[in-house]
């Protein structure tokens, strides 16, 4: 079987004929345009003499722990509310005009600047936003502190995790679901038994793409909560507050969400190989 899938690769391959080449040399310029500046962050970080010891800080310490825990709480909200939106949207109707155009809508923070979401959170939730001297009413303030922070995750990276589930819930065939539910069972355990199963890698892909994201957010962030350590300086934060007086702190901290991605990578990598292995 590997046999044939080498030969199936290299007849791919082939059949570029003249293309092949110009392929060659644009594959080695990206993986060099990447594997540098990564590359260099690596050397330069060992070379650090208060490398190791920019680990184990306390401001790296600090931000670690709020992005972990931000992130997570983060990502627990983006599963909890997105799995049933999603599944609304994959279920929508040819002529629900409505969520055809929510479904749109919910990409918009996508291609949205993070800085400009940050601006817009702060025009709704803030002092003097729309939202702001009700909840200022009921001893609400959201801005600068912890909860904006998960508030800005939350806006930037739900829209991964929805459209990977929509794209989930839409490949298992409603037919399933129909014939599960004229054998009796109710719609709840269709979901949990049959729907949700079918769907997993879709969900499961979403879901570290998210947690990716979260992680990463640093423009809404600082917009919106600010860059208060041990409150609201987040890795990304951390980095460009410790760029200014500790080079091994900076470097600690960028390598070490550098691993993070590459894990968050991997994961997903072995997601889409094992979705691509179990479909027909």
């Amino acid at each position: 079987m590997m046999m044939f899938k080498s030969a199936a690769n290299g007849n791919r391959i082939a059949s570029l004929g003249a293309l092949a080449p110009a392929g060659v040399v644009a594959t080695v310029v990206y993986v060099l345009f990447i594997g540098l500046p990564i590359m260099a962050l690596l050397v330069r970080a060992g070379q650090q003499e208060g490398f190791l010891a920019g680990l184990t800080g306390p401001l790296v310490l600090q931000a670690l722990r709020l992005t972990v825990i931000t992130s997570v709480i983060s990502l627990a909200v983006v599963v909890v509310i997105g799995t049933p939106f999603a599944l609304l949207l994959a279920r929508r109707g040819p002529t629900s005009r409505l969520l055809r155009v929510i479904d749109t809508f919910v990409e918009l923070p996508i291609v949205l600047p993070p800085v400009v979401a940050g601006v817009a959170m702060l025009m709704a939730f803030g002092r003097n936003g729309l939202l702001g001297p009700a909840l200022a009413s009921v001893g609400i303030s959201l801005p600068f502190t912890t909860v904006a922070v998960v508030f800005a995750q939350i806006f930037v990276a739900a829209p991964f995790y929805i459209r990977a589930a929509r794209i989930g819930f839409a490949g298992v065939d409603p037919a399933y679901e129909e014939v599960s539910q004229t054998l009796g069972v109710s719609p709840w355990q269709t979901f949990w038994r049959l729907t949700l199963p079918m769907s997993r890698p879709s969900l499961l892909t979403g879901a570290t793409l998210a947690w990716a994201r979260a992680v990463s957010e640093f423009g809404a962030t600082i917009m919106f909560a600010g860059n208060l350590t041990g409150r609201t300086q987040t890795m990304p934060l951390a980095i460009m507050t410790t760029m200014e007086s500790s080079l091994g702190a900076a470097l600690a901290l960028a390598a070490l969400m550098l691993a993070m991605s590459a894990l968050a990578l991997a994961l997903l990598s072995v997601l889409v190989r094992r979705r691509a292995e179990s479909s027909p």
